[in-house]
This record gives structure tokens, C-alpha cells and sequence, in this order.
């Protein structure tokens, strides 16, 4: 037998060299081999590196998703910016149309109470020199408006038409220097003229003598009695009354009861046909 072993020795040793690596690995492959030191090496360095491949590779993936999200909300918040715009600009022009129609309201109820057939009209442009205080409508002698004729809104007068052609009309407003109106004060009844003083804010009240019972507040209303504005339509109310201590009349200023600054819509009275010369005085032709 140990002849047998050593005449075959080398090749039984090359055999058991052959066969241990495999009995090892039947054995304990299912466990994996136990790291050496090469393995532990090798482990050790490239532990960091790898966490740090993965910070980077995991920030580049949140830094893309970020940048889709926030270029996903940028969108969105511009399609939100537009919608509002649209529904703003709904709003505003719902606001406009209930203001007009507010406004058409309260002339329909004033020409329904009025005993002559008002013409409503536009305003359409504004001359704003000091020299000649005007508006121009959108109504004109193909609408029945004649030089003459009174203008009014529900809160009081306007001015008076002094020219008119096909589709359009020059109305003086209250204001202007060459305007004067006979008016009347409401609670006393005393007289007075009420003079444009070229401003576009407030009436002079002329003619009234200083010994009359004016008090600021006072309410006046058109007398009639000038053959152009109907009368008691609201002039304005009074701001101050002077009265100094020469002289027969005192100085008054009047608030006029429209703001002629605003003024969008008007009625043209049928009325007053025929416009004093004397009114004219001054009115650019």
C-alpha cells in the first residue's frame, strides 16, 4: 500500500490540490467566502467612493425632477396669470356695462316722469380750454338737437347746446364764462344768476342782493325764466355767501350738482328752441 502511494503520489497530490478548492465551495459556497485582507482592502477604499457616486448621481436625479416640477409650476402659474387677466378684464367690463346701465336707468326714470320727449346722447369728446368750456355728443340735427336746446342728466343741468350739425352737437357746459343761468333759491325763492367762472368747479351767484336770506347749503334750482332751461332742475348748492360792506349784492359761489368732469350720458330737452343772443356773447362759431 505504500509502495502504491508513493508510486502515485504526485499525481494523488495534485488531485487532493484540485479537490479541496471544490469541497470547500460544495461546503460552504451558499455562504459566500469570508473577505481577506485584500478584499477588506480593497473594501475599505472603495466604500466612500462608491457613497459618494451615489450622493451625486442621487442629486442630479432630484436636482432634474426639481427643475421639471419647477418649470411644470412656472407654466402653470403664467396659464393662472392669463385666466386672471381674462377674468379681470370680464370683471371691469361687467362693472362698466352695470354703471351704464345704472346710469340708462336713472334717465329712463327721469324721462318717464318728464313731459318732453328727451334725447339721450354720448359724450364723445371734451374741450377743456379755458376760453371755451365744452362737450360734444353723439347727437345732432339728424336726431332732432337744435342750437338752443337745453342739456341735462338726472342729477342736474349740464350746459346748453350751442352747435349742432348732422350726428353730433357742441353743448357749453355750466361752467364756461359766457353761461349764465336765472336760478332760484329753493328755500327762500330768492333770485340770482348763476355765471360760469371758467374753472369747471363752481358757478359765481350773481344779482342777489346783500340784505337776501342766502346761507351756505342752500339748494338752486333753475327758475325758468330765462327761455332756455325748464324750470327746478337742480344748478347746485350754495358754497359760500359774502357779503361785504360796500356795495349792493354779495359774492356767492355755487357747487354745481353735476360733476361735468364725469359726465358720460346726457338728455337733450326739446326745449328753449330759440337762444338769446346775448348768451351767445363770446361763444366761438
Amino acid at each position: 500500500m505504500l509502495k502504491l502511494l508513493a508510486r502515485y503520489r504526485e499525481p494523488l497530490l495534485v488531485g487532493v490540490l484540485l479537490a479541496w478548492p471544490l469541497i470547500g465551495y460544495l461546503t460552504r459556497g451558499h455562504r459566500g467566502r469570508e473577505p481577506n485582507v485584500l478584499d477588506r482592502a480593497v473594501l475599505w477604499l472603495s466604500t466612500p467612493v462608491q457613497a459618494g457616486l451615489k450622493r451625486g448621481i442621487d442629486g442630479v436625479g432630484d436636482s432634474l425632477r426639481g427643475y421639471v416640477a419647477l418649470r411644470g409650476a412656472h407654466e402653470e402659474a403664467a396659464e393662472c396669470r392669463s385666466a386672471l387677466s381674462v377674468s379681470q378684464a370680464e370683471l371691469n367690463a361687467l362693472k362698466e356695462m352695470e354703471a351704464e346701465n345704472l346710469r340708462l336707468k336713472a334717465m329712463l326714470d327721469y324721462t318717464t316722469a318728464s313731459v318732453d320727449q328727451e334725447i339721450v346722447a354720448r359724450v364723445v369728446g371734451l374741450n377743456p380750454s379755458a376760453q371755451f368750456l365744452s362737450i360734444r355728443i353723439d347727437r345732432g340735427e339728424d336726431h332732432g338737437v337744435r342750437s338752443g336746446m337745453p342739456v341735462v342728466t338726472p342729477e342736474g343741468v349740464v350746459g346748453q347746446v350751442v352747435r349742432a350739425v348732422g350726428n353730433s352737437a357742441d353743448v357749453m357746459l355750466l361752467t364756461d364764462p359766457s353761461s349764465h343761468v336765472a336760478g332760484v333759491l329753493q328755500r327762500t325763492r330768492v333770485r340770482a344768476t348763476l355765471s360760469g367762472t371758467g374753472g369747471g368747479r363752481r358757478l359765481a351767484v350773481e344779482l342777489v342782493r346783500r340784505d337776501q336770506d342766502v346761507k351756505e347749503g342752500d339748494l338752486v334750482v333753475t327758475a325758468g325764466t330765462d327761455g332756455i332751461f325748464p324750470r327746478g332742475v337742480r344748478l347746485g348748492t350754495v358754497r359760500s355767501a359774502e357779503r361785504p360792506s360796500t356795495g349792493m349784492f354779495l359774492k356767492g359761489t355755487l357747487d354745481p350738482a353735476v360733476d361735468l368732469s364725469r359726465v358720460e350720458e346726457v338728455l337733450v330737452i326739446p326745449v328753449g328752441m330759440g337762444l338769446p343772443e346775448a348768451s351767445l356773447r363770446g361763444v366761438p362759431r
